[in-house]
């Protein structure tokens, strides 16, 4: 199949540089990416490899207001044509460039490592969300833009699954979040519950209360999944398979937390290869979901992400995502051939 992709082939061992950052932490990620056509992979790849890394300098360091303002440095020679001489800077700079991504949004995603940095409280699931919107949402925003992809609606939907995904990743974390001080439940659902925030935090513990607490987190995620599958119908056709293969793995992590009985704090929940498996094999047959819900209103913490992308001017022609009905079966072809070991190892 022939792309245009010479873009990424002058930047080849960058771009191999940033999936091995993210073959250890992120196979998940690099699992449903395989699915993608091979220009909007290698570029969420560049975009996975940037978001890890900064991540990684952020949290859990003793200096991490200080990486962030390293971090906004970086960005602004990002945006000036002039990125540092890191590779993941250099495979984002050509990112940004090829895809017009509006600054708005890696802004966003480092205000929320900033809330890290600054051991935020979140008192409601608006504020749950507003953090999930930012490390998260911001992710699903550029991933539609690596499709192709600026409607207002389908990039709302987009945002939905990012900050779903997170409350999935909050959902699993609940005690390992706690054993470092952090706490990114609802603390007004814990009150409700019965449950004094900060003293649990300080001896953290399961029980029915927390349960209670952790199942409501799952509701609210399992509705955001099923807007986002809504929008997958508003993608490109040979994006749809990789983009319900992240859908339905990340759904996964909170069955598996109802499956051990909401407990999340005495273990982490983990998703056998083989329930993986089966969720990358339904990506595949779910290739046109039903559209029911595409059109919602984004989540009042996503709307000014949806505003940044439809109000952000395109410079020049850039890539559609769209290609031909061959192109598919070529990618079906290509996924039938590849040696798949690594696609259903933990993540």
């Amino acid at each position: 199949m022939q792309t245009n992709s010479r873009w990424l082939d002058n930047d080849a061992s960058d771009l191999a540089a940033c999936r091995a950052m993210l073959v250890n932490g992120s196979r998940t990620f690099l699992a449903a990416s395989m699915l993608l056509p091979r220009e909007v992979r290698e570029s969420a790849c560049a975009l996975y490899a940037f978001c890890r890394m900064a991540d990684d300098e952020v949290d859990g360091q003793p200096q991490g207001l200080d990486a962030v303002a390293r971090l906004r440095e970086r960005l602004a020679r990002i945006y000036a044509g002039r990125p540092e001489d890191i590779v993941a800077d250099r495979a984002l700079a050509a990112v940004v460039r090829r895809y017009d991504i509006p600054a708005t949004l890696l802004e966003a995603l480092i205000e929320g490592f900033e809330w890290d940095a600054q051991d935020r409280r979140y008192h409601t699931i608006d504020q749950v969300q507003a953090y999930g919107a930012r490390v998260a949402g911001t992710v699903g925003a550029m991933m539609a833009l690596l499709m192709g992809v600026r409607d207002a609606a389908a990039v709302a939907r987009a945002c939905d699954l990012g900050v779903a995904m997170q409350l999935s990743n909050i959902a699993r974390d609940v005690g390992e979040d706690a054993r470092m001080g952090r706490l990114y439940l609802p603390r007004d659902w814990m009150a409700q519950a019965g449950i004094d925030a900060d003293a649990w935090l300080a001896r953290p513990h399961f029980d029915a209360a927390l349960a209670s607490v952790v199942y409501r987190l799952l509701r609210v995620a399992d509705e955001l999944y099923a807007r986002a599958g809504a929008g997958v119908a508003c993608l490109p056709l040979n994006c749809r398979p990789g983009i319900n293969a992240a859908r339905l793995l990340y759904a996964q992590i909170g069955l598996e937390v109802e499956r051990r009985g909401l407990n999340s704090v005495d273990s982490r929940a983990v998703v056998s290869r083989w329930r993986k498996l089966a969720g990358l094999v339904q990506s595949v047959v779910l290739i046109a979901p039903a559209a029911t819900g595409a059109d919602a209103e984004p989540l009042p913490a996503t709307q000014y992400l949806v505003d940044a992308v439809t109000s952000h001017r395109i410079m020049g022609d850039k890539p559609t995502g769209l290609r031909n009905f061959e192109d598919v079966l070529s990618l079906f072809e290509r996924m039938g051939r590849r040696e798949r070991g690594w696609l259903v190892a933990g993540s």
